[in-house]
């Protein structure tokens, strides 16, 4: 026997419907992290816009405390990145730029987590079903050739329509392989672009907190002493020429 003959042979025995049973096990797992993912997803949900605000405004009062606490309290990744810079905002904004680099890689990890299987199934899904309908091919003329010429004569009509019914049949592991393959390729698309999204908001967010920490001091700070210590010089001045009229 023959490589040939011998691949043949095991694809009729086996048959296709293990792969119609291979393709559902895949297709709940997949089910199961689209689940998975969207509940993930909603429960990082918050108003980015206003978030930023408030970090803007607790920053420009100099309530690093304040601003590390409103990060606390929010669900999202953005501000689980930007509580890691606040807690290394003492030691400049190096250090702090650091410490959000090593925070949005966790995050970047946590929010792609179990993404590949879905691209990978949506990639796949479709050439396991056409195996499938091959495998049904395959058996459905191993089924015609194996009649004799005096069974294939009496059952002229018969045969080919248990040919066709057969092809029919595994034409729908195809089916299932896009059925599987369609959702799967949208979720997986759709939730990378969540993912870039959010970690695009929070490279703008970090950004809000090292602009206070590589920021120079407020012109107001600086002009403010000059002016006293101005003042008082002017002043001193008149008292001394004062003092001297009175004298003479």
């Amino acid at each position: 026997m023959n490589l040939v003959e011998w691949l043949q042979n095991l694809m009729t025995n086996f048959g296709a419907s293990w792969v119609m049973w291979l393709m559902i096990f895949l297709s709940v797992i997949s089910v199961a992290i689209m689940l998975e993912r969207g509940w993930f997803y909603w429960s990082l949900r918050d108003d980015i816009g206003a978030l930023a605000q408030k970090l803007r405004d607790q920053l420009r009062k100099g309530d690093t405390d304040g601003a590390q606490k409103i990060m606390e309290a929010s669900p999202s990744a953005e501000a689980a990145v930007v509580v890691a810079g606040l807690m290394e905002s003492d030691r400049g904004a190096k250090a702090a730029d650091e410490a959000m680099q090593g925070a949005m890689a966790l995050q970047r990890m946590k929010l792609e987590r179990r993404l590949a299987f879905l691209g990978t199934l949506g990639n796949n899904a479709p050439f396991i079903g056409l195996f499938g309908t091959v495998i049904g091919v395959v058996q459905a003329f191993e089924k015609l050739g194996s009649q004799t010429t005096t069974v294939a004569t009496q059952s002229a009509v018969a045969a080919p329509q248990e040919v066709m019914a057969a092809i029919a049949e595994a034409l729908v592991a195809t089916a299932v392989g896009l059925l599987i393959a369609i959702p799967a390729v949208a979720m997986y698309n759709y939730y990378q672009r969540l993912s870039k999204s959010i970690l695009a908001n929070t490279d703008a967010l970090s950004h809000v907190l090292l602009s206070y920490l590589v920021a120079p001091p407020a012109p107001e700070a600086r002009s403010a002493p000059s002016r006293s210590n101005k003042g008082e010089s002017s002043d001193k001045p008149r008292a001394e020429r004062g003092g001297a009229k009175d004298e003479a």
